[in-house]
């Protein structure tokens, strides 16, 4: 399982283009935005599911927040109803990392996934995200206040086909061997 992310409103204007396409003008989408703003998100996905998508309070995500709010209330029951097999797949982010969410996970007998650094093209939750993603800068109507974002994250995230994350996942063994093929260098992913 693996998740979080950040979804910034921002002033700038992005361009949806297939690769080798130039940035031609019929390919900017212009939005007016209010004047910014974040939401911050985390949800985990697996074979067989997902959790809900869990929309973060303002703030920064502290080891204390991400224990508290993610690994004892999201990621704990997960790990119970999946299997005993359960294996956590987080990045290294400083909150994930920390002593005090490293000690919960033993305590609580949740084994995490080494993970190399820098290297989010690996991970299938990476996917999810940018596709999240486009699905929000597609809609005739892009969300105009924090809230909308949140909601309209909540809404793309449950309608993400379990086919697709299944796909993503089963994918990951293709990465590693592209990933070693090249040496750690930079992969079609």
């Amino acid at each position: 399982m693996k998740a979080g992310s950040h979804w910034a409103r921002d002033r700038r204007d992005r361009v949806w283009r297939c690769r080798g396409e130039c940035s031609a003008a019929c390919n900017i989408l212009q939005h007016d935005r209010f004047g910014g703003g974040s939401v911050m998100v985390w949800g985990g996905i697996s074979l067989g599911g997902r959790t809900a998508l869990h929309v973060l309070a303002r703030g920064s995500l502290t080891a204390i927040r991400y224990r508290d709010e993610i690994l004892r209330p999201l990621v704990r029951p997960y790990a119970g109803a999946v299997s005993p097999g359960f294996l956590l797949m987080q990045d290294n982010a400083r909150p994930h990392v920390a002593g005090v969410c490293q000690q919960f996970l033993q305590d609580e007998g949740t084994d995490a996934m080494d993970w190399p650094a820098r290297s989010p093209d690996l991970n299938p939750i990476e996917h999810i995200w940018d596709i999240m993603s486009r699905s929000i800068h597609q809609r005739h109507v892009a969300p105009q206040t924090v809230q909308e974002l949140a909601d309209a994250l909540v809404q793309v995230w449950e309608e993400i086909p379990q086919e697709t994350i299944r796909h993503l996942i089963r994918s990951m063994p293709r990465r590693f061997r592209e990933v070693i093929q090249a040496r750690g260098g930079h992969t079609h992913y």
